[in-house]
């Protein structure tokens, strides 16, 4: 039973977590088209894979119920609210953090949802942390290259680059502590209301 209990702790199935799961699709998708006619690359870039990775696992099984868990995708529209209420400095770019590591945990569920790997929570919290420092450094690298070839702007002092992977850091072990008490909660839920098949015959 432990075993069948840490292979099955993202899942989420049911019609009320596949609702708001698509109302949640919809808003990233508008978040989506807003941030691209008002130019927010970054913006752009977390809704539109959060909207994309979202419905990957209906359009693989063909069941429309068949959805990541709602808050994990809740929590990668974090920094989309934060630019809402004008968030700058080491607020947003933290809240930026948390909206990556959101991202890489999404990747994960809909990597068990759809294909035969499977994560321990403990693995699934490190792969998400190294994930979101993995994606602040591509994105120092890409910004870099931007700037010596098409002239756009990036950090003047090493400082700055410094509190961009602190922030990263920072909201990745933010995402990894509220993604560790989810799928705790996740696999305690199954202990207390066990199924028919998992009752030993008299």
């Amino acid at each position: 039973m432990a075993q069948q209990l840490q292979s099955d702790w993202f899942v989420s199935g049911g019609k009320v977590n596949a609702v708001v799961t698509w109302v949640l699709v919809a808003f990233l998708v508008v978040a989506t088209v807003y941030s691209l006619v008002s130019l927010r690359v970054v913006d752009v870039i977390l809704a539109g894979t959060a909207a994309g990775i979202a419905v990957v696992p209906a359009l693989v099984s063909g069941t429309w119920t068949r959805t990541v868990p709602w808050p994990l995708l809740l929590l990668a529209t974090i920094p989309l609210f934060g630019n809402t209420v004008g968030a700058t400095g080491l607020v947003a770019l933290v809240l930026t953090g948390v909206g990556i590591a959101a991202l890489g945990m999404l990747l994960v569920s809909t990597l068990q949802l759809t294909t035969s790997v499977r994560m321990t929570p403990g693995f699934a919290v490190a792969f998400t942390l190294l994930t979101t420092l993995a994606f602040a450094g591509y994105w120092a690298v890409g910004s870099a290259a931007s700037a010596a070839y098409l002239g756009t702007s990036f950090v003047e002092t090493n400082t700055e680059l410094m509190h961009i992977f602190t922030a990263a850091l920072l909201g990745g072990l933010v995402g990894g502590a509220i993604f560790r008490w989810y799928f705790r909660k996740r696999l305690r839920q199954p202990a207390t209301a066990p199924s028919f098949e998992e009752v030993e015959p008299l």
